[in-house]
């Protein structure tokens, strides 16, 4: 039997393929692992399912980058040991109008996975139990008035 080109070509395919698989996860994961540092895709949806209005951004930590409060958001992160249900609770007075807003992060912290989601009755009360971490657009935690007036009403 005569071996052509075409022979020992097909004869390599299976040592070519096997190579190829071989090499293939090892170079996917590649770019995942020379991220900087610590970070988290965030997202807050306004609204119930039918009608719904949803903001996000890439939290980057290492340097603190992706919202106008990045820093603080990362230093709370950082306390909590980028647990976000044990971010320290924020003083607030909040309204108890329902108008609910989801949280969601999804990500690394110390090479650890992180998955969070949780609905909140209203931003405010999402502000006070996350900090600063879905604070997507420089919102604020409501200020309590200063308590020195006459029957502890605010001065004027």
């Amino acid at each position: 039997m005569k071996h052509s080109p075409a022979h020992r070509l097909l004869g390599a395919l299976p040592v070519a393929a096997a190579l190829l698989l071989a090499v293939a996860p090892a170079h996917a994961s590649a770019p995942r692992d020379l991220l900087p540092g610590d970070g988290l895709r965030l997202t807050v949806t306004t609204g119930d399912s039918r009608s719904s209005d949803t903001r996000g951004t890439l939290l980057l930590c290492d340097p603190p980058q992706g919202h106008s409060r990045a820093a603080e958001a990362c230093a709370d992160l950082a306390a909590a040991d980028g647990d976000i249900g044990a971010v320290a609770h924020k003083d607030a007075v909040c309204s108890l109008l329902y108008a609910p807003v989801t949280a969601h992060a999804s990500g690394r912290w110390n090479g650890r996975p992180v998955e969070y989601t949780k609905t909140f009755s209203n931003t405010c009360v999402m502000l006070a139990e996350t900090g600063a971490v879905f604070a997507l657009d420089d919102e604020q935690l409501p200020e309590l008035p200063e308590m020195t007036g006459p029957a502890g009403l605010p001065e004027v």
